[in-house]
């Protein structure tokens, strides 16, 4: 991949070959300016001969495929992985606090009625990942000179996806169309009969969820089924159980998250970029093909940036992975007891702990001849993953510690991970 390159002024000059660069730092006419993505800064007066740079964004709820290229030639490419357990931490975070104030623990009055949310509210899953595309178009925009904008969006109709002979006024209809709601609907679906036992007479009914909510499943109807209460029992949802066998034999009923995400983003990205090249998937799809490019997101990325014709392409690709510097929360699952008086100055524990000794987390580190990151610290210690999401432990032992003095730093990271792959 090429090396971007910045004037001493700080503007974005036209980005250089991996040897350019190297010569240019061991002669200190350059420095460095950020390790990832790669960029140097000059350190004298240079021509500024500037050529129209286009950046491809294949936009994603999981991943955002990128690429940047002038002419004929691909500068960078890569490839963002969101976060997607925003949600399970909220709900984790809401189990915590609700605990805590069940506990004799509140040291204030209540407050209610003192939040509102603002125009154009976000759950915060999907504004998190609004934001850290918007991010990434931003960074990529600053990094080169007279930088066009091609972005990909998707159109959605969720209605007709389920039902592909939907029209007219059955938009507005919906699948319980003609019922009080969906318990009577599946209940009218399944002949008022247990699905469990086969029985209806002299029955009370209940709705199951066949994918328990708790493993993803949704409150669709197509998720519901009806069964008696002599059969809707704890036994029967635990493993070995027949409501755990439906969940396992079941095939996974079909998620419609990802659709109104790329609808929403669609919008917010007309506004937020204008001037930018819209395309759609329907055009990309048959351009990378008729080009004989993998089915990847950063080949759809230079595919969406206007390319015609390709005479450079790096083999290797950047895999940017957003990395969670633990929890801010204070509130832990199992309440510390025996405290005499108000805890009022509770200080965060040790596995929070952000650094130790110079080092960070998320750092990147070498260490027995490998390279991994900083997951975590513990007393003159830390945790050290590889690319791989493995452990990097001492040889031939099984604890998980390394000790802080066999560590060698590479670089700082903030809350990202760079690792640098090679296509296939």
């Amino acid at each position: 991949m090429r090396v971007f390159v910045f004037n001493m002024r700080g503007r974005p000059l036209m980005p250089c070959s991996q040897r350019k660069a190297r010569l240019l730092l061991r002669e200190n006419k350059a420095m460095i300016y950020k390790y990832h993505p790669f960029t140097i800064q000059l350190t004298y007066t240079t021509g500024e001969t500037k050529q129209d740079c286009h950046i491809g964004i294949d936009t994603g709820s999981k991943y955002i495929g990128a690429a940047v290229r002038s002419e004929d030639k691909v500068f960078w490419k890569g490839e963002i992985e969101l976060r997607q357990d925003i949600r399970s931490n909220l709900d984790t975070k809401r189990i915590y606090r609700r605990s805590r104030r069940n506990r004799k623990t509140r040291y204030r009055k209540p407050r209610f009625l003192n939040r509102k949310r603002r125009d154009e509210w976000l759950p915060p899953s999907l504004q998190s990942r609004i934001n850290h595309t918007f991010h990434w178009i931003d960074t990529l925009s600053s990094l080169v000179s007279n930088p066009i904008l091609h972005i990909e969006v998707g159109k959605f109709d969720v209605a007709k996806m389920i039902n592909p002979e939907i029209h007219g006024v059955d938009y507005q209809h919906g699948q319980t169309y003609g019922f009080f709601d969906e318990r009577y609907f599946v209940f009218a679906r399944d002949n008022y009969t247990c699905q469990c036992c086969g029985k209806s007479k002299n029955k009370i009914l209940n709705t199951h969820h066949i994918i328990y909510r708790s493993n993803g499943g949704t409150n669709r109807v197509d998720n519901l089924i009806t069964v008696c209460t002599d059969c809707h029992t704890s036994q029967n949802h635990r493993k070995g159980g027949i409501f755990y066998q439906w969940q396992e034999q079941h095939k996974k009923v079909k998620q419609y998250k990802e659709p109104p995400f790329m609808n929403t983003l669609r919008k917010r990205i007309f506004v937020a970029y204008p001037d930018a090249e819209i395309t759609y998937g329907s055009e990309t799809t048959p351009k990378r093909k008729a080009m004989k490019l993998d089915k990847t997101h950063y080949n759809d990325a230079i595919v969406i940036s206007g390319i015609n014709e390709i005479k450079e392409n790096p083999e290797e690709w950047l895999l940017i992975k957003q990395f969670r510097k633990k929890k801010r929360s204070l509130h832990e699952a199992t309440a510390r007891k025996g405290r005499k008086k108000p805890n009022r100055n509770q200080t965060r524990n040790s596995k929070n702990t952000p650094y130790y000794k110079g080092f960070y987390l998320n750092d990147k580190v070498s260490v027995f001849g490998k390279s991994g990151y900083i997951t975590g610290f513990t007393s003159n210690a830390a945790y050290i993953k590889d690319e791989n999401n493995d452990y990097i432990t001492l040889p031939n032992k099984t604890y998980k510690q390394v000790s802080i003095n066999k560590m060698k730093l590479e670089c700082h990271n903030n809350n990202w991970q760079y690792i640098i792959k090679n296509a296939v």
